[in-house]
């Protein structure tokens, strides 16, 4: 019977990926991969011979009729990103959407996410909370940053290393310097490390430490 499968994947630690993630790449006719050779890497790990066609967000919007298409033939399909849960700022929601419009079943099994554990082991409030991603590059980010000063849920984001303090600065003039932040680089890896404190004390910190590596950041809301 088709169906879309969205697998997580592990964030960094092998050992993260589910006895039910393995089986259903296996099992399904096609995987779907952001990367082929970073996903080819994993799939080798794990003995899943499975084949696999790429799927990312440059080609997503030309590949989706083809892949439904697929499905009503009635293959299987399982997507995964390069790490974590797909459509979790990866692709992903139009894929799900578009079997969703088609009545296509779509199944997402529990697994890897980046922002849970970073919220987690903040030390701020995480009973409720918004996840904001990236914010935009250019265009937007003020009136986003403005509009995210009044926000009163601890607030997660995701950013690259070579952008992290030009961000947290931007936190720090739009939040207050006392606003405390909680910085997680490399989850479930080697180097995992978390630094917390205001948002001054730790863009002091990263200013001189340049970071490397994945990075959440988890912001206190508005008192």
């Amino acid at each position: 019977m088709s169906k879309l499968y969205l697998v997580p994947t592990p964030i960094g630690n092998l050992e993260d990926m589910t006895f039910r993630a393995i089986r259903i790449l296996k099992e399904v006719d096609l995987i779907l991969a952001e990367d082929t050779r970073t996903s080819g890497k994993l799939l080798k790990h794990f003995e899943i011979v499975t084949p696999m066609q790429s799927h990312h967000m440059h080609n997503e919007h030309k590949t989706i009729d083809a892949i439904i298409n697929k499905l009503q033939k009635g293959e299987t399909i399982a997507l995964i990103s390069d790490a974590g849960t797909p459509a979790i700022s990866d692709p992903g929601f139009l894929l799900s959407r578009a079997c969703i419009n088609h009545d296509i079943p779509v199944e997402c099994l529990p697994g890897a996410t980046a922002f849970v554990p970073a919220l987690v082991n903040s030390g701020l409030p995480n009973d409720k909370f918004v996840f904001e991603g990236f914010l935009p590059v250019k265009k937007g980010r003020q009136t986003r940053l403005k509009l995210l000063a009044e926000e009163t849920r601890t607030m997660i984001f995701y950013e690259s290393p070579h952008k992290l303090v030009k961000t947290l600065s931007h936190f720090q003039e739009y939040f207050g310097e006392d606003r405390r932040v909680s910085v997680s680089r490399e989850l479930t890896k080697m180097y995992e490390e978390t630094i917390r404190g205001t948002v001054e004390e730790v863009v002091r910190h990263y200013e001189n430490k340049p970071p490397k590596g994945e990075i959440v950041i988890i912001v206190e809301g508005k008192k």
